[in-house]
């Protein structure tokens, strides 16, 4: 019959397993800055926030790219690019925003979106922004001025809010016996659709039009504006500046033809440069 271990035995063998292991721990936290230095440094990543659907944004994203290119950046090579199209939905922007910036991602770009460039400004002061809006970017509060903008946002107005009351001109002159006009709206787009409500009634006014204020911030409700404007015999739509709007072109031609009803949307035309 063996003889159980004397208690010496087991502690010499419990202290040489316990070393073994002291041993072994700390070969791997001694490994742990070698595999670190080992790995090739993260890309860059590029957050593009846009307010349209992928399906709209195949020249958007082109661009972008080129534009990319040209600045020595590949991606997929030595940048990343994250593209998140909203399809309208500017109630997600607070949250996207935050969750750009928990990821310390290295630039949040918002072409052609006003009400993202305030969002990414409220979400941090060291993130570069790059934005493209449709109104005085000092208004809104993305910087300082134009000589000295200062901060961490740069881009380009397309002053497409200043020449409101131009566009509605152009439509009376296109269509002078059109006396009813409705003006079509995107509410989730607080600072253009905001602007929009001041600069109208007055030159409606100067015009002798009467106004009707339609809104939509989806497809459907596009749809539903055309519908009320069938039913109220409205003579012309005048589109407020918003890049969903610009983004379903193609559906408001559709259903102008359909009820017969000249419309005048934005496009952007002429720029002036932040930063």
């Amino acid at each position: 019959m063996t003889e159980p271990p004397s208690p010496l035995t087991m502690l010499l063998s419990r202290h040489t397993k316990r070393r073994e292991v002291i041993t072994l721990i700390g070969g791997v936290a001694a490994a742990w800055p070698l595999a670190a230095r080992a790995q090739p440094p993260a890309m860059p990543i590029v957050g593009l926030v846009s307010p349209r659907s992928p399906e709209d944004s195949s020249r958007l994203g082109a661009a972008f790219r080129k534009a990319l290119n040209e600045a020595g950046y590949i991606e997929g090579q030595n940048v990343m690019v994250e593209y998140h199209w909203l399809e309208g939905q500017f109630n997600r922007l607070p949250a996207l925003m935050a969750d750009l910036v928990r990821r310390r991602v290295a630039v949040i770009a918002t072409p052609a979106f006003t009400a993202a460039a305030p969002a990414a400004k409220a979400a941090t002061t060291t993130i570069p922004i790059v934005f493209g809006v449709a109104e005085d970017p000092v208004k809104l509060g993305l910087v300082a001025s134009f000589a000295r903008p200062g901060g961490n946002a740069t881009g380009i107005n397309f002053l497409t809010s200043e020449v409101v009351a131009k566009r509605l001109g152009l439509l009376h002159d296109l269509v002078p016996k059109a006396v009813r006009i409705a003006v079509l709206i995107n509410p989730a787009n607080a600072p253009t659709s905001e602007t929009t409500l001041l600069d109208i009634p007055e030159a409606a006014r100067s015009l002798g039009l009467q106004i009707q204020i339609l809104n939509a911030s989806t497809s459907p409700e596009i749809e539903a504006a055309f519908a009320t404007l069938a039913r109220d015999r409205t003579e012309a739509l005048f589109v407020a500046p918003d890049g969903f709007f610009a983004s379903r072109r193609v559906q408001f031609a559709t259903l102008a033809a359909h009820h017969r009803v000249p419309v005048s949307y934005s496009c952007a035309s002429s720029s002036k440069w932040a930063g």
